[in-house]
């Protein structure tokens, strides 16, 4: 068995799916259903008998040490952290505790529970964390893409403590001795994406005939990974990747965020076309920029395709495709996503700044 935290978010969802759908081994989901983690993006898998879920809070050590000694899984991927880096600036501290303490305590448990076992299952076992290109900071036009031996610069709270759970797992493996592999990967889209990142708000408000908000002047660059390929990219350093070694996972895809927007208008007025003949577009709007916003963003994948063999299946063009149908064909997780705290983020986050631009 192989335990995934934060398994009912993003792309611990889109795992467990890829697992199950490529995989006979049964896979155990924690997860402390924040807002972020809704149990209908596993619902299409929940009556599989390899399929398990546990709702734990990874803070709780306690908890997390009961269930590794119930299930004895041979593998932890830690998916579980607060992502949100507009959520970052307004409320650090949740970010502090779930990324860093939350992270500190999994470990924790995990260095117990692998401590003990025999020395045969010791050897095989793993501790996967999955992270991000953001602790590395902001690049510049011509800046070469980052590396896994970039020096760290996190900008953000949601960086910063994203940072700071990487260097914790690094320490557990160098001190202790636990067999550790680290991913950091570029921006994710997919299906499940929680409707306050760019791709799925955008997607959301095209339709709802609401504004499309942009930070800034729409310049800023993402390096866009489809979430199947990142599933597919963790599977491959699960059973293959080096301990102790980081592996940088990007989708080859450098995109400005206008740029972005105006291929979902594309699509959407070829797939959903108005009933007045308008481009979506006419909804863009231009918000305040937020603070510390990185500039630029660039993987290079070089290592994970040199010694692994992994390269992205999806092109920014087809992935972006397969994601608006998704959208389009399934309103009524949308619909349950978008409502009660989520909405009262939205209007606090984004209407304020689009008054303000429209003044």
């Amino acid at each position: 068995m192989i335990i995934t935290t934060g398994g009912a978010g993003f792309i611990g969802a889109n795992f467990v799916h890829h697992w199950l759908g490529t995989h006979d081994e049964p896979v155990l989901v924690l997860d402390a259903l924040t807002y972020a983690g809704n149990l209908e993006s596993l619902a299409p898998v929940a009556a599989d008998p390899r399929y398990h879920f546990a709702r734990v809070d990874i803070c709780d050590r306690a908890a997390v040490a009961t269930l590794l000694a119930a299930h004895r899984p041979r593998a932890i991927l830690h998916f579980a952290a607060e992502s949100h880096v507009d959520r970052s600036i307004h409320g650090p501290g949740e970010f502090i505790r779930t990324n860093v303490q939350g992270t500190f305590e999994l470990l924790e448990a995990a260095r117990a529970y692998w401590s003990a076992l025999p020395q045969e299952e010791k050897a095989a076992f793993r501790f996967l964390h999955i992270s991000t290109d953001e602790v590395y900071g902001s690049l510049g036009p011509d800046d070469p893409a980052f590396t896994e031996t970039t020096s760290y610069a996190p900008n953000s709270p949601y960086s910063a403590s994203k940072a700071a759970s990487d260097h914790l797992v690094r320490a557990w493996h160098h001190t202790y001795g636990l067999p550790v592999l680290t991913t950091n990967c570029s921006n994710n889209y997919g299906p499940y994406q929680f409707p306050e990142k760019l791709i799925p708000l955008m997607i959301h408000n095209a339709l709802a005939g609401k504004p499309l908000p942009v930070y800034g002047d729409g310049q800023n660059v993402r390096d866009w990974l489809y979430v199947l390929d990142h599933c597919r990219a963790i599977d491959r350093v699960l059973e293959a990747g080096q301990v102790g070694e980081t592996y940088n996972v990007g989708g080859c895809n450098e995109v400005k965020n206008l740029d972005v927007v105006h291929t979902l208008c594309d699509l959407l007025d070829t797939l959903v076309p108005k009933a007045d003949g308008s481009s979506y577009k006419a909804q863009i709007t231009f918000v305040t920029d937020r603070p510390g916003h990185d500039r630029r963003y660039a993987i290079d994948a070089r290592k994970i395709e040199r010694e692994l063999g992994w390269t992205p299946q999806e092109t920014f063009a087809t992935g972006l495709k397969r994601t608006v149908q998704w959208y389009l064909d399934h309103p009524d997780w949308v619909a349950h996503v978008t409502s009660g705290e989520y909405r009262r983020w939205v209007e606090v986050q984004y209407d304020g700044a689009a008054q303000e631009a429209r003044a």
